[in-house]
């Protein structure tokens, strides 16, 4: 096989599993055969026996991640440009572009190394260790960026992995791995062999697909949520996110959201929703009862007896001493200052609620490694900044209404940390509150994306999830996956619905991501196999010849 066809068995992978990636609707069970022709394009490098294989692999497995990453989260790109020139936010963009690239690229090489040392069984497992390994560790570092964990593929039909509520996200990457090797064996089978045997594998493979999903199908339409409504409103005040820091008066954009939530809000509504950073103003957290914008929140819902209020807002704590990474000086005053991406819930008492977003994005709300990173501190504080960028907490929050009722309070894109979210989750939220404010993406599917991720976080905890989006889509999750009602972008809009709140545990909620955990500690073992039989592979080689 030439090059130039292995390099286009690459991009052929890249099409197919960006054909199956959310958005597109009903195209994910691509997902399940997508890196077939990926599989053969190795196999034929790895036989041809010409040199440099090892590179040629990974310049071959790199090409089908890296233009499938690209091209299914393009829109990051978007936010870069808006506030740099075209030329550095390309190079910046490709950062994210490029990092989970390579570290699935690296999974699908040590995999060839594997095999270099090792049975075909034995190399198929270190595949499936390394690749949730290396996607577990894109969700876990400072550089965590996990929007294209595999599991996440099949966010627009969620009807098929109901099971998630056992495995979490990575139960659908290691179905993807499984049913996309099988399908590689079944057409070699197919290749080689001639009647049951040249079969027989695609017989397994057709098995592997129908069961689960069969499974699923059976949760679906077999669950009943619980009766125990609430009747909750979400607002989406649509403004430009370039314009409500100094064009439009804070004033006026604090009268569009309590315009918006009193238009449809019922005298028993208990939750009101606000999206990410709604009050354009930096409070201090020990005085925010003396704000204007609290008491404008306050007025607000004394009109609601058992009202909650929860939004984004900017805040920030003043400390005597660098009690924490994030922590700034304030040059001249001695004063340490940390600020807060935050959500607040203010209820019909002087008791206020505070949530600092913890899933921070790197290099934008967080300079990686900030701990590691301690001794640039005096640079940065000339410069006007800090290591840390925004603070954050180590643990994830519940927010408790006057009737004790608990909501998950998610900022922004941690709604894509199962693990984050399910925490929460098993300390006592009821439901889940997704605010943030996707307009810096621009009309792009990157808000579809993530409008659809928040499914399956629905599914992982049978919990029903409501999304507060300042320009779209804000919308109502029940605890199957399904979406009762959402917005149209970029429209000043609120909706109301009653959900049924929930206190049952699931078995992920409880226990996490054990397959993540499991596959990275034998990934890692495997990662040691390698040298350890090449060095013997080539002891015996030595020994042969003497």
């Amino acid at each position: 096989m030439t090059q130039k066809l292995t390099y286009l068995l690459a991009l052929l992978s890249a099409f197919i599993m960006w054909l199956a990636w959310p958005p597109i609707p009903f195209t994910a069970p691509l997902l399940l055969v997508g890196l077939v022709p990926l599989f053969i394009a190795l196999q034929a490098i790895s036989k041809d026996g010409r040199p440099k294989t090892s590179k040629r692999i990974f310049r071959t497995a790199g090409l089908t991640f890296l233009v499938w990453n690209t091209a299914s989260i393009y829109w990051v790109y978007n936010a870069i440009v808006a506030y740099n020139d075209p030329f550095t936010a390309f190079l910046v963009s490709l950062i994210p572009f490029g990092l989970g690239a390579l570290l699935m690229t690296t999974a699908f090489w040590l995999y060839f190394r594997l095999t270099q040392v090792s049975s075909s069984k034995i190399a198929y497992l270190g595949l499936i260790c390394f690749y949730i390994g290396m996607e577990y560790l894109h969700q876990s570092w400072d550089l965590a960026f996990p929007w294209m964990t595999l599991g996440n593929g099949f966010a627009g039909m969620h009807q098929i992995v109901q099971w998630y509520s056992y495995t979490g996200v990575y139960g659908g990457s290691l179905w993807i791995l499984l049913s996309n090797i099988m399908a590689f064996e079944a057409y070699k089978a197919y290749k080689t062999y001639k009647g049951y045997p040249g079969f027989r594998p695609a017989i397994f493979w057709l098995v592997l697909v129908l069961v689960p999903t069969a499974i699923s199908l059976k949760q679906y339409f077999g669950y009943t949520e619980r009766s125990m409504p609430m009747n909750v409103v979400t607002v989406q005040p649509n403004i430009d996110p370039y314009k409500k820091l100094g064009d439009i008066p804070v004033a006026e954009q604090m009268r569009i959201l309590t315009h918006l939530s009193d238009s449809i809000a019922q005298p028993n509504t208990e939750y009101f929703l606000w999206p990410e950073t709604a009050v354009p103003q930096y409070s201090e957290e020990e005085t925010i009862r003396e704000s204007r914008e609290y008491a404008i929140m306050q007025a607000f819902i004394s009109k609601y007896k058992n009202g909650n209020l929860v939004t984004g807002i900017e805040t920030l704590n003043k400390y005597n001493d660098q009690r924490t990474p994030s922590a700034k000086l304030i040059p001249g005053r001695g004063v340490y200052i940390d600020n807060f991406n935050a959500a607040i819930l203010v209820e019909n008492s002087s008791n206020v609620q505070f949530y600092h977003k913890s899933k921070l994005v790197p290099g934008v709300e967080q300079m990686p490694f900030p701990t590691a990173l301690a001794f640039l501190a005096p640079i940065f504080s000339e410069l006007g900044g800090s290591v840390g960028g925004y603070g954050w907490q180590e643990e994830p929050g519940v927010f408790y209404s006057q009737n004790g009722v608990g909501m998950d309070p998610v900022i922004c894109y941690e709604s894509i940390w199962g693990d984050w979210v399910r925490r929460s989750v098993k300390n006592g939220a009821q439901f889940i509150g997704v605010i943030t404010n996707d307009a810096w993406w621009g009309n792009t599917s990157g808000k579809d994306q993530h409008l659809l991720y928040a499914k399956l976080r629905a599914i992982e905890n049978r919990r029903w999830v409501v999304r507060s989006a300042n320009t779209g889509i804000s919308a109502f999750i029940d605890q199957r996956g399904d979406i009762k009602q959402q917005s149209k972008w970029w429209v000043a809009t609120a909706l109301k619905q009653d959900i049924n709140l929930n206190s049952e545990i699931t078995f992920y909620t409880k226990n996490g991501d054990i397959i993540a955990v499991l596959a990275s500690f034998i990934g890692l073992v495997m990662v040691f196999i390698i040298p350890v039989q090449d060095y013997r592979r080539k002891k015996r080689l030595k020994n042969g010849r003497i």
